[in-house]
């Protein structure tokens, strides 16, 4: 889960949009199957398949060739390129590469191209994320000298699914506003099955709404991964920035709310007031299910601090915390220390814990701490639906709380169960005696 994998997730949340990893073709491949694997759909990703002379001398062809190729075949709206390990060891100057290369090929010259630095050996799936849409907004938001009062900017951190940003669209509509969603993964990466076949990325943000961003009345930022990007776009064009950095539990999703109520001026609808009220009738009610239960999270940091802190706040002990990469979030997370590492880790971290959450390469660690298991982040690709997940908002807060709870129930029910064992066996011997003598009497 690295920087270049982050990058070219960020980069197919764009409508027409071709990734391209700027490395060896393993690279790719490997990003390629994590996706497929997690999406169960066509994934759009390039590479400039560097070996071993072409990493020594140079990849400006490669790169060139790529962008001929990609322009020729695929006729994309934007073109991002994320660096790898190799070439970055190698300290390649893409920026000049990509000047060099625009000034020998005319037919490139008007294609957008959005280069990213993300080297793997440094950083995380997250951080890669996060510089990739601030580079985006760079290089593709134009500035404006009106603004358009109903029209707000949505900056997704890379915690969201499909499913969320589709939750939280609907909200921010609900107040009256137009949201510009960047990147829009539920445009692209939502499961549904086109009319026809596209080698790019097919739905997410257009490139015309990215160049609008900057004639926004404001910007949300979800998730503090997305501070960067929000202060770029305000020291570009002048559009305020506020940062939510929670959207799961009650004050949380109380604190949106009341956001997008003072920006519209506009009350909550009655259907989000409901949702609120079935949310705390189910904290009622699962409480005596998760009050003082020890959990053990692996995740990015900004999932992490918003399942972490909603857990908390039903009553769970966060005993172990492992992350990817340092963040801010971990100052006021509810556990002792936040460890950088890897499954290993937190596997050593989770011992004497009831509750494991990370993703789907956390199955085999549950089943020997013998602990349930509740999938989260990516790649999930033993179960299907990680894409329609849906953890934001009152509904999203509300779902999770029962998933987690029931798997609790179930897990005390095997146990039980493990436990009456021997009596039910006993008792089986004995009714199996009984029939033994019951026919040896009638056949005498």
């Amino acid at each position: 889960m690295s920087q270049p994998i982050g990058g070219a997730l960020a980069f197919m949340g764009l409508h027409g949009c071709m990734p391209v990893l700027h490395g060896s073709q393993g690279c790719t491949a490997f990003g390629l199957v994590l996706f497929v694997r997690h999406f169960r759909e066509m994934i759009p990703l390039q590479t400039t398949a560097m070996n071993e002379v072409t990493t020594i001398l140079g990849g400006m062809e490669n790169i060139e060739q790529a962008l001929l190729n990609i322009a020729q075949r695929a006729k994309p709206q934007v073109v991002g390129i994320c660096s790898t390990g190799l070439t970055e060891t190698k300290g390649e100057d893409i920026v000049g590469y990509l000047k060099l290369i625009r000034q020998r090929r005319p037919e490139l010259a008007d294609l957008p191209v959005v280069y990213v630095s993300t080297p793997d050996f440094k950083g995380a799936f997250q951080d890669g994320w996060g510089k990739t849409i601030a580079q985006i907004v760079e290089e593709l938001v134009v500035p404006a000298t009106t603004r358009n009062e109903d029209q707000i900017n949505l900056l997704a951190g890379s915690h969201l699914t499909p499913g969320d940003l589709e939750e939280i669209r609907q909200i921010v509509e609900s107040f009256g506003f137009r949201p510009i969603l960047l990147p829009d993964l539920s445009g692209s990466l939502d499961g549904h099955i086109p009319e026809d076949f596209t080698p790019t990325t097919l739905g997410g943000t257009r490139l015309e709404e990215i160049r609008a961003m900057g004639s926004s009345r404001a910007t949300i930022a979800l998730g503090e991964q997305m501070r960067g990007a929000a202060l770029a776009l305000e020291m570009k064009c002048g559009v305020p920035h506020m940062l939510v950095d929670r959207l799961m539990g009650l004050r949380s999703v109380d604190r949106f709310f009341r956001l997008l109520a003072e920006l519209s001026g506009r009350p909550v609808p009655q259907i989000y007031r409901r949702q609120r009220s079935q949310l705390v009738d189910a904290m009622l009610d699962s409480h005596f299910f998760l009050g003082g239960v020890k959990v053990a999270i692996g995740a990015e940091p900004d999932l992490l601090q918003n399942v972490g802190h909603w857990l908390a706040e039903l009553g769970c002990k966060l005993e172990a915390a492992v992350s990817t990469t340092e963040s801010i979030v971990f100052s006021d997370l509810p556990v002792e220390r936040v460890r950088i590492g890897d499954l290993e880790d937190l596997e050593r971290e989770a011992l004497g814990c009831q509750l494991l959450l990370t993703h789907s390469h956390g199955r085999q660690m549950a089943a020997r701490l013998q602990i349930p298991f509740y999938r989260i982040g990516l790649p999930i690709f033993d179960r299907l639906g990680a894409a329609h997940q849906l953890l934001v908002g009152y509904r999203g807060s509300r779902n999770f709380l029962f998933d987690v709870a029931n798997l609790l129930i179930a897990a005390r029910e095997e146990e039980e169960e493990y436990h009456r064992l021997p009596e039910r066996r006993s008792h089986a011997e004995e009714a199996r005696a009984c029939q033994c003598q019951g026919e040896e009497r009638s056949a005498g």
